[in-house]
């Protein structure tokens, strides 16, 4: 159904090549900008609070991730986004491990609203804390949240006047209205450190192209889904399986995504 929408956004991609700013985490950090190229963006890593607001002016997205933290890099963010907000450049936020310490958790509620976040992508222990719903997070890992998730997410996407993603099994995507499931992906997916904050650098090179953030989510999780599959069914081990997904995600094709993307409406 969405199958053909999400292949011209992944075509947009591979032909305007957007520059995708991050700050980010120094653990995925190179994963990050690879899984970024694979999907047909140009990644740049800066977070220098001297040079960040000049690089989200030329950016076609902004990527922010929480996942090591310090006061200097939230500084960083908020002029970043500040400056991407001016330029209505979209922002998107990985709040990793909000729930699991103070810091985190008051610290992506900073960043909610001080900025325009257009696209909070998390999983379900974050976005359930951040929206008052018992989400439950042990260090950087979801332990769930309390009720219905579409509908706290829905719930959460129209009070904040932003789209919401809840990764997981199936992912979520909603702005309040609008609510898509994607089905995509494999368990080995799971196993493997640094496959959410890769998700977030797609969903950016998505968004950076399209000016649907509900959609762009959809699309860029459903095409990292996809490679996921491809690469769980030749190799099995996580080792081997990671540098299977990079390559699967450069090689996706669009009639590919068209054809495979599994997506449906809530």
């Amino acid at each position: 159904m969405y199958g053909p929408e999400f292949a011209d956004i992944l075509g947009r991609v591979r032909v305007k090549r957007p520059l995708v700013h991050h700050i980010t985490n120094y653990v995925t950090v190179n994963d990050c900008a690879n899984i970024t190229l694979c999907a047909g963006g140009a990644p740049v890593m800066a977070d220098a609070k001297e040079e960040v607001a000049e690089m989200a002016t030329v950016s076609g997205a902004l990527v922010l991730n929480i996942g090591t933290l310090n006061p200097g890099l939230i500084e960083s963010m908020l002029i970043a986004g500040s400056a991407a907000n001016k330029h209505n450049i979209p922002v998107i936020l990985d709040p990793v491990g909000a729930g699991a310490t103070r810091l985190r958790t008051e610290s992506a509620w900073r960043l909610i609203a001080e900025l325009k976040v257009s696209i909070l992508k998390g999983n379900a222990g974050e976005i359930g804390v951040l929206a008052g719903a018992g989400g439950a997070v042990k260090g950087v890992d979801s332990e769930g949240l309390k009720g219905d998730p579409v509908q706290i997410a829905r719930e959460y996407a129209k009070a904040e006047g932003l789209t919401v993603v809840i990764s997981g099994e199936t992912d979520i995507v909603t702005d309040g209205s609008r609510t898509l499931l994607v089905e995509n992906g494999d368990p080995l997916m799971g196993m493997i450190c640094g496959t959410g904050c890769m998700a977030s650098s797609v969903v950016g090179t998505f968004a950076a192209v399209d000016d649907d953030p509900v959609m762009a989510s959809a699309g860029a999780l459903a095409a990292f889904g996809i490679a996921g599959e491809n690469a769980a069914e030749k190799f099995g081990r996580p080792g081997a399986f990671k540098i299977a997904l990079f390559d699967e995600l450069a090689a996706l094709g669009l009639m590919e995504l068209e054809q495979y993307a599994r997506v449906k409406e809530a």
